[in-house]
């Protein structure tokens, strides 16, 4: 195989990449924004404690993670890893300002630091469990 079908393979694996990161990140960020819709109808309707909120909060973000990892990966065969935890990453970050916007404040707190950790971890457990998962 010449250099230069190497680099253009190389090239080709890296796009793959990215469109299976940026797929996953979105569809993660839609499940996660009508998650969190559903619960703020629901905390409406019911008397739910605020302890219970963040928890609940994470739940929301690890599923959709996972959802999207899925998404993110229905074509892949490899890298179930890397693809897992930059969609974790990506994710927070997209939900984070997303999330700022609509509050109306941005505002960068050591609990971000620790969301962006979540998203990662879960990202890659999720990532591995999505590309086994269809073995």
């Amino acid at each position: 195989m010449s250099a230069k079908a190497i680099v253009e393979k190389e090239r080709e694996s890296s796009i793959s990449i990215l469109n299976s990161v940026l797929k996953g990140a979105l569809f993660a960020l839609a499940i996660s924004l009508i998650g969190i819709l559903l619960f703020a109808f629901i905390i409406k309707l019911t008397s739910i404690g605020n302890t219970l909120i963040a928890p609940i909060n994470q739940v929301v973000k690890g599923i959709s993670i996972l959802i999207g990892c899925f998404y993110g990966t229905k074509h892949a065969k490899s890298n179930g890893l890397l693809k897992g935890v930059l969609i974790g990453l990506v994710y927070t970050i997209l939900s984070f300002f997303i999330f700022s916007l609509l509050n109306g404040q941005l505002n960068f707190q050591k609990s971000f630091i620790n969301d962006i950790l979540f998203g990662a971890i879960i990202g890659a457990i999720c990532g591995v469990i999505a590309i086994n998962f269809r073995r």
